[in-house]
């Protein structure tokens, strides 16, 4: 009797052990420890397949979640591409809300308005919202909204340092003059971010290459890959040499190339599809402030209302220089102007290097406040420059400096 005890005891047991080992791997644990993964969801004007805009933020995504993944947390993406400046961005924010993201990122300017809709409704006011690029979360009176951007206008003088070496080169060599020193821009509005970069640009190639002077062709979208060809096209046809951008695709590099002129790229390395035009290219990467705001929000904390860094931070960084073609000397000068950029010797707006109607500027606006495009807020000239991006991350600079002759403009969208 004993014996057969003994039995039922151990049977009892062994199926006490085998229910304790069965339960589901994705129940929560009874500790009430969180899960190492957070939900984030990003919205796109386009998709990887550009080779410019929206590839580049696909690849601050994946080296995001790789850093991110060393410290211990696994981000889940719940990505949305194709996504127009319209309600189609209204429904993808509330898509993603409703599918459990802790954090929603839209990655174009005009995205900004179609967000707030969605961030100001009280059953999203716990996901955090950022607009990539934008300005409205300073003025706003939502808590869950926030802005970023990087100052891409520093890379865009780097590069024109790169493209004015290779114009000073071509002068010394006798195969253009002076005055042939023409640089044709493609810009995708005359919106201040697209006015602050081309300058930039403009500033960094006028320090190396005294006599150099720009045309700019609006296009009117940030993605049209045809008439950025088109743009690019007119541009060598009145007499451009150098071709440079602030458009989504690669089409203006690959058409400098086909009209046997020179290129600097935007977002992406272009050497590949223009491998005898393209010298270099600039892009942000958006890498940094992935990383710190999915950080910051898994652990509960506050992102910033505005977030704004540069080449000396990392989130600015430039391509791969194609020595093949570039004047040389030009990876030293690269050095020598990044660490300028760096330590701060050198500001890209300083305004005693350029003009405007003949005139320094001794006086000007900084903010938009109220979305009219005109600014009105802040002096933006002291110490001698116009200070970028110092008062919030979204461009102000909208001057019309002299050297630079716009063939016509695009503020709508």
């Amino acid at each position: 009797m004993k014996k057969i005890l003994a039995l039922i005891l151990a049977l009892v047991m062994a199926l006490s052990l085998v229910a304790c080992g069965s339960k589901d791997d994705n129940d929560t644990p009874d500790d009430g420890d969180k899960t190492n993964t957070i939900k984030v969801g990003l919205i796109c004007i386009g998709d990887e397949n550009d080779q410019g805009y929206t590839y580049n933020f696909i690849r601050g995504k994946e080296a995001a979640t790789e850093a991110l993944a060393a410290k211990g947390i696994n981000v889940e993406w719940v990505v949305k591409y194709n996504k127009g400046e319209n309600d189609n961005c209204t429904n993808a924010n509330i898509e993603c809300a409703e599918e459990g993201c802790q954090l929603i990122i839209n990655n174009s300017y005009g995205h900004e308005p179609f967000m707030l809709k969605v961030a100001g409704k009280s059953e999203y006011k716990d996901i955090q919202f950022i607009g990539c690029t934008n300005c409205a979360s300073r003025s706003d009176d939502l808590e869950n909204t926030h802005n970023a951007f990087a100052n891409i206008y520093e890379g865009r003088y780097v590069a024109g340092v790169v493209a004015g070496m290779k114009l000073q080169e071509m002068i010394d060599n006798g195969d253009i003059t002076a005055e042939q020193a023409v640089i044709g821009y493609v810009g995708a509005f005359s919106f201040a971010e697209v006015i602050s970069g081309f300058t930039a640009y403009y500033l960094g190639a006028k320090s190396v290459c005294p006599s150099v002077t720009m045309k700019v062709q609006f296009v009117g979208s940030w993605s049209d890959a045809t008439e950025e060809a088109n743009a690019a096209s007119a541009l060598c046809d009145a007499g451009c040499v150098m071709i440079s951008q602030h458009s989504d695709n690669t089409t203006p590099a690959t058409m400098a190339q086909t009209k046997g002129a020179f290129h600097t790229g935007y977002n992406n390395d272009m050497t590949g599809v223009a491998p005898d035009a393209s010298l270099i290219g600039t892009r942000i990467d958006w890498a940094p402030y992935f990383e710190y705001a999915i950080e910051t929000v898994y652990n509960g904390g506050t992102i910033d209302q505005d977030w704004c860094k540069g080449i000396a931070d990392g989130s600015v960084v430039m391509t791969t220089l194609n020595e093949k073609i570039c004047a040389k000397g030009t990876a030293e000068k690269v050095a020598e102007v990044e660490k300028a950029l760096k330590d701060g010797t050198l500001q890209v707006f300083d305004t005693s290097k350029f003009t405007v109607k003949g005139e320094t500027v001794t006086h000007a606006f900084a903010l938009d406040t109220d979305g009219d495009f005109t600014p009105d807020a802040e002096e933006a000239v002291f110490d001698g420059a116009f200070h970028e991006s110092y008062f919030q991350s979204a461009p102000y600079f909208t001057l019309q400096i002299d050297g630079i002759e716009w063939l016509n403009s695009a503020y709508g969208n």
